[in-house]
């Protein structure tokens, strides 16, 4: 009979005790992320009901369990899900637009993007959201003006968002360079508004999969009221603020222009600078500057490759970890990062920082595996339920297949290889299957909820409309890529 989740059997005499649980999951390899490294363990099942991570159990006593769904992963290795921490998802309708070009906001991004529609960025960010949990993403940190749709499709699909509505005060148009930003205070406070309309309707919603933050876009484009405005929200609701700081020489020279000092200075003057601040980019901050944003609580979130294509920069992510801050990545939009994987961020983080060095042992692999999962977590505030594979945690994971070229050959002695072979080596495709709270959200690369190819139609009926509309001011700006398009070298 079934009493209290167990089912007892009567053999000749003797009772045996089998609990039932809703999933085990067998593999020969667990990264679990636990203590200071990667946490490895073998010779296991893990066994998950109700959507958490219940034990961790030897494979010979297995059999002390009966599952709904067993999965029986034998050439996988299973990691937390990745956190893709910082994300412009409706960009991804113009990838590929604005790369290799100066003054990339204004003159690269802006001719598209000022003429797209909600639809047509909504169709953007589907994709981008699907590409990204392909990749093994399972928790996405989109950051975008019209957030509802976005929420609406995390929700379908079963994924993990923490999602900030974009605050911005500084009227839309294309800046020439040494051009101060025109404020619209009304515009800045209608954001806020839709901020927290969001929250109210968003936070803690999806079975508590989704996550409400705060975004004002950066200290440039916001005056200093709307900015502690926001921040006193944040701080009401127990949330965070996700914010552009000091995101290149632009946002400098505007801050030192407006206030007469560099943004860190700003925004500690104004105290910002504290745990309820999550810190993007920091492009053009000194390590000095960055240490002081990470001792004064704020995390980081770093985006390699969206950064070193926009400026050729590798940002201060060594020196702010180095002063005890967490430091998340984020693969930012596809006009300039061009894709949202974080297993691309995880070798350019290690890759850009060992040349900026010049040293092969700063950010090893297991450094860079623990950004894109528990140190991402903690540093966008979602380690109380991710980040890790551990008992009463969500059960968030992903199984890596390692019966494929890119993770061959496995050793396991006298060194394991399979987390350098994932950082170095890894596309996105090795992902076979990803879970949130302890539900089969894709596998074999196809997400269960949706159908990709209608998506990749939908998106695409747009691109004519959108290159008819930006063609005039493309060309009028006369930027880089419109000089490589007269020179017949795109």
């Amino acid at each position: 009979m079934l009493h209290n989740s167990f089912i007892f059997f009567e053999i000749q005499g003797q009772v045996n005790s089998m609990k039932h649980v809703d999933m085990i999951v067998k593999a020969p390899h667990f990264y679990t992320m636990q203590g200071e490294g990667v946490g490895y363990k073998d010779g296991v099942a893990m066994v998950v009901n109700g959507g958490k991570i219940e034990d961790f159990v030897p494979l010979d006593q297995i059999g002390d369990y009966q599952a709904d769904e067993v999965l029986d992963m034998d050439h996988h290795a299973i990691f937390p899900g990745l956190i893709d921490a910082h994300m412009h998802t409706s960009y991804n309708i113009l990838r590929g637009l604005a790369q290799d070009v100066n003054f990339w906001m204004m003159y690269g991004l802006q001719p598209f993007h000022n003429v797209v529609t909600r639809d047509e960025e909504e169709a953007g960010s589907k994709m981008a959201i699907i590409e990204a949990i392909k990749a093994g993403t399972t928790t996405l940190g989109d950051y975008d003006a019209n957030m509802d749709g976005v929420c609406t499709f995390i929700d379908k699909i079963g994924a993990r968002g923490n999602i900030a509505q974009n605050i911005r005060a500084a009227k839309r148009k294309v800046y020439k360079p040494g051009e101060l930003y025109e404020f619209d205070d009304d515009m800045g406070e209608e954001d806020l508004k839709r901020n927290i309309e969001l929250y109210d309707k968003w936070h803690k919603k999806g079975d508590g999969r989704i996550r409400i933050l705060f975004g004002p876009q950066g200290a440039d484009f916001a005056s200093p009221e709307l900015l502690l405005k926001c921040q006193k929200v944040a701080k009401e609701r127990n949330t965070k603020l996700h914010v552009h700081v000091q995101q290149g020489d632009r946002e400098t020279y505007q801050i030192v222009q407006r206030y007469g000092k560099r943004p860190t200075e700003f925004l500690k003057d104004l105290g910002y600078l504290d745990e309820t601040l999550i810190a993007v980019h920091l492009t053009d901050c000194t390590d000095e500057e960055a240490q002081t944003i990470a001792k004064c609580g704020a995390s980081m979130i770093v985006n390699p490759a969206s950064i070193g294509i926009i400026d050729g920069i590798v940002c201060p992510s060594i020196a702010f970890q180095n002063a005890g801050g967490y430091c998340a990545l984020g693969s930012d939009q596809a006009p300039g990062n061009n894709c949202h994987n974080i297993i691309h961020e995880m070798k350019n983080v290690a890759l850009f920082n060992k040349i900026k060095f010049q040293n092969p042992e700063i950010m090893p692999a297991w450094k860079a595996l623990r950004m894109a999962t528990i140190e991402g977590a903690r540093a966008i505030g979602v380690d109380d339920v991710v980040g890790s594979l551990e008992p009463g945690k969500q059960a968030d994971f992903i199984a890596i297949n390692l019966n494929v070229p890119s993770m061959q050959p496995v050793f396991t002695y006298p060194m394991r290889n399979i987390v350098p072979n994932l950082v170095y080596s890894a596309r996105g495709s090795e992902v076979a299957l990803s879970v949130v709270n302890g539900k089969v959200i894709m596998k074999d690369q196809k997400v269960l909820a949706v159908d990709e190819q209608e998506l990749i139609a939908d998106a695409a009926q747009y691109v004519e409309g959108i290159g008819q509309r930006a063609a005039k001011e493309f060309f009028e700006i006369n930027g880089t890529n419109a000089q490589y398009m007269r020179e017949d070298k795109l």
